[in-house]
């Protein structure tokens, strides 16, 4: 065990000793640095600049660049770095987190790595968790910055996007972690490569680290939209398809219960709606409509699949026979079927792009973060994040007093005791500052004090805008301030005139919190920069913390003892007792956090190829490259759908190949059963392939070379966009019943996993084939444009509970599944009464 804990604390060790070095060489400096003119400081920019692009790195330049940000701040500013903060600077600037306490000047610090990594040119990042301190650091740091010849820029919400580029084409960019997430997921979702805002992720320092890389971790970032813009176009297909005739119009393929439309019933589309081209660009919505709407009336039976009550379309659990509240068939089916049976058609939000904060902050090539407490999450922060919590010393001694907790029998009890022990430190002159873990609870001890008469100021989730005033006014004497979660963080309490003989600060917290970070965060307000202050816990044997821990020996001994509501007492047995329970609780949050960072993961890798895939469509002059690709594929898929390798020849589908090419790649010469019959399968697919790309150059050489590959990004982007916005939606719901697996002896994570890939890999065959279909059917039109696939984005983070919750489905065949698990098609029926009477 000691070995164990020796080469835990090892690196954090070796960072220190590398920081105390590397303060020496920056102290070293100071009077040659000192004796530069403001001039020659500023100039350094450039130095520094040539001595990088020479073949120098950034290690053998901080000495110089430390010394410089240091006179340049002593100068501009009237603030000189302590020696602790070049230690904590060089721990910023080395990847780690560094751990330094209330008043240590944590902003001040920030400034030297942030002024060494910029000189690199890449954009530095500074994240705070809100815009008033980004506003504020960047107000009090460009005049610094500026001196030493560096362009600040700060990215706000309500800023254009002109705005932003600006912004984030400056040196160093203060923001929030909500803000620079976003701007990320916009980024990937931009039609003119010109519209990007951000410059590759390279490094960023965040403040209260532990806020955003740990509490809200799993806080998704989602960009959602408007599906469609209108419902009509459901009730408009739904009515044509029920004028279709089976066999004549349209054919159903078993294998994929899809249908598809013959020519026939392309010719009757096209009259029918008054167009000439059903698969022109500005029929696409029109021609995906189609396919729903007879799907849902060919395909999809009433009392079978779903049930109409209520006028509400509502699906039938296959397993059960019963009803399944609130769930709903994806990409547009549910409508289509509400369509057929005339009930209120229901527009549904879908999501277009979404990050967690633990997978976005992880693409940034160096991450490093300030906070006062972060020790306590040491493990997840190397075990994720890969960085150490370097412990950074204090420039004074802390001499607050951190009283052992005191333990009543009843809230009514404890809240007494804290309103006679606030009464008292403001009848001395004390400030208080007391904290609460709930916002009812701050609005009851509020109560209890306006009933004595004690004059207070109450910060919580109800008055945040008024947060930095009240906290810049906590230290005032006789000042009495309650505060929920200990908000406010980020501004520091000075204390008042004639406060230091009163004793400083007094921090009285009401409750402990499951995270013993969060008390040390309220503990740590008090005895900043070597003032007196103290900090005084007072429990319950009711608080949610004691109750689910094992209070009742406790309560027993105070009955024993027959002490009443007003007698504390002062154990430390009690006291490892709540901290031992805090331990535990962080213990499963942290183990909860990783198993969900297993499933982000999945779709965290699948993010990061579709990004990059449409990063090189954007910027790339032609997409032909990546469109032929996908025709050769398609032409494969389809032909191996057809004449599968476990039939024999005579058993292939030829009839059904020579439909399908025809419909699907609209070759010139039309393929016929006997062009295919007799031949292998790797012949027919070449004899595809030579036709159809002779197709292909034929329309390719028929316009401009601009105008064909406008055209083609056109299609290219539209089936990207559409299919994976379908596909977060259809994970979402894979994750939400996939947990069902666990019944099954099957490890949910590696099932997820598994169907995850096999969805991933249908959904680029699914874009392969509508980029096919479109490129080689659609006529070209000269006034094209690139659009969106919805309308009406609306950013927001954190998920909120959905009011519809959706049916887990299965995407593709497998070999290993159950006759009596629900079929890969999404139907909702069980195999064996699916795709399973095939097989």
């Amino acid at each position: 065990m000691a070995n164990f804990l020796k080469e835990l604390f090892a690196p954090t060790k070796r960072v220190l000793k590398k920081a105390e070095k590397a303060a020496d060489a920056v102290e070293a400096l100071e009077t040659q640095i000192g004796a530069l003119s403001d001039q020659e400081l500023e100039g350094k920019v450039v130095e520094f600049r040539e001595r990088l692009a020479n073949g120098e790195d950034l290690d053998d330049i901080l000495p110089e660049a430390f010394a410089v940000c240091r006179e340049v701040s002593t100068r501009v500013l009237g603030m000189r770095h302590y020696r602790v903060q070049l230690i904590g600077g060089y721990v910023l600037h080395n990847g780690d987190i560094a751990e330094m306490k209330t008043g240590e000047g944590k902003t001040l610090v920030a400034t030297l790595p942030v002024y060494l990594n910029a000189l690199a040119g890449n954009g530095v990042h500074v994240v705070t968790v809100n815009e008033y301190l980004a506003k504020r650091d960047r107000d009090i740091m460009e005049p610094l910055y500026a001196a030493l010849g560096l362009s600040v820029g700060l990215n706000l919400s309500s800023m254009s996007r002109q705005e932003k580029q600006a912004a984030y084409s400056c040196d160093i960019t203060y923001g929030t972690n909500n803000e620079f997430g976003f701007d990320y997921l916009r980024d990937n979702m931009v039609l003119y490569k010109e519209d990007r805002v951000q410059r590759p992720l390279s490094y960023a320092v965040v403040d209260e680290v532990d806020s955003i890389l740990v509490d809200e971790a799993r806080t998704p970032l989602i960009i959602s939209g408007s599906a469609e813009k209108s419902t009509a176009l459901y009730s408009q297909a739904d009515a044509f398809a029920k004028i279709m005739k089976a066999d004549e119009d349209y054919t159903v393929d078993i294998k994929t219960k899809s249908v598809l439309l013959t020519e026939q019933g392309i010719d009757r589309a096209e009259k029918y709606f008054g167009i000439d081209n059903l698969f022109g660009l500005e029929h696409v919505a029109l021609n995906h409509h189609l396919s729903l709407a007879l799907r849902a009336n060919a395909v999809m039976h009433r009392d079978v699949d779903y049930m109409v009550r209520e006028d509400e379309v509502m699906i039938i659990d296959q397993f059960t026979g019963r009803v399944m509240e609130g769930r709903r068939y994806s990409e547009g089916l549910h409508q289509a079927i509400e369509a057929k049976e005339g009930v209120e058609i229901q527009r549904e939000s879908m999501t277009l792009a979404t990050i967690t904060y633990q997978n976005f902050f992880r693409m940034y090539t160096k991450l490093a973060g300030m906070t006062g407490t972060a020790k306590t999450e040491e493990e997840e922060f190397r075990n994720i994040y890969n960085m150490h919590v370097v412990p950074v010393p204090t420039n004074k001694p802390v001499v607050r007093n951190d009283m052992p907790d005191l333990i009543f029998k009843t809230m009514n009890g404890k809240f007494a005791a804290v309103a006679d022990e606030i009464e008292r430190a403001h009848r001395e002159g004390q400030p208080v500052l007391v904290g609460t873990v709930a916002v009812e609870t701050s609005e009851l001890l509020s109560n209890i004090l306006k009933k004595r008469g004690i004059r207070h100021e109450v910060l919580n989730a109800k008055n945040h805008a008024r947060e930095a005033e009240i906290i810049e006014n906590a230290g005032q004497a006789n000042s009495v301030t309650i505060a929920t979660n200990m908000a406010g963080r980020g501004t520091d309490i000075k204390l008042g005139q004639g406060v230091l003989e009163k004793g400083g600060l007094y921090i009285l917290g009401t409750e402990r919190h499951e995270s013993r970070r969060i008390d040390n965060q309220l503990r740590g307000r008090a005895g900043r920069q070597g003032d007196p202050g103290a900090s005084q816990f007072y429990l319950s044997l009711e608080d949610e913390l004691m109750r689910r821990f094992g209070s009742d020996s406790l309560q027993s001994m105070m009955d024993r003892l027959g002490m009443d509501d007003s007698q504390p007492i002062e154990s430390r047995m009690v006291s490892r007792a709540v901290e031992s329970a805090q331990k535990r609780v962080e213990g499963n949050n942290f183990d909860a956090r990783k198993q969900v960072l297993g499933y982000d993961n999945v779709m965290a890798d699948q993010r990061k190829v579709m990004y990059a895939d449409r990063a090189a469509i954007l910027d790339a002059g032609s997409v032909s490259d990546i469109v032929r690709p996908m025709i050769e594929q398609t032409i494969e898929a389809g032909v191996h759908q057809y004449t599968p390798v476990e039939f024999v020849p005579e058993e292939w589908s030829i009839g059904a190949l020579a439909e399908w090419a025809n419909q699907t790649l609209a070759i010139e010469e039309k393929v016929t059963e006997s062009d295919l019959f007799g031949k292998e399968r790797e012949e027919i697919i070449e004899l595809l392939k030579e036709r159809t790309f002779a197709h292909y150059e034929h329309k390719r050489s028929e316009v401009p070379a601009e105008a064909f590959d406008e055209f083609e990004k056109v299609i290219v982007l539209r089936a990207v966009d559409q299919h994976w916005m379908n596909h977060i939606d259809q994970m979402d719901q894979l994750r939400e019943g996939i947990h069902l697996r666990a019944y099954g002896q099957n490890d949910p994570l590696r099932e997820y996993q598994s169907e995850g890939s096999m969805m991933f890999d249908a959904m680029n065959a699914a874009i392969a084939e509508e980029v096919t279909q479109f490129v080689l059917r659609a006529d070209l039109d000269p006034n094209l444009k690139r659009e969106k696939v919805v309308q009406d984005e609306v950013a927001v983070s954190g998920k909120e509970d959905k009011a519809v919750k959706k049916k887990p489905v299965r995407k593709n065949p497998n070999d290993q599944i159950g006759r009596n698990d629900p079929c890969w098609c999404g139907s909702g029926k069980k195999y064996k009464n699916c795709h399973g009477r095939q097989a």
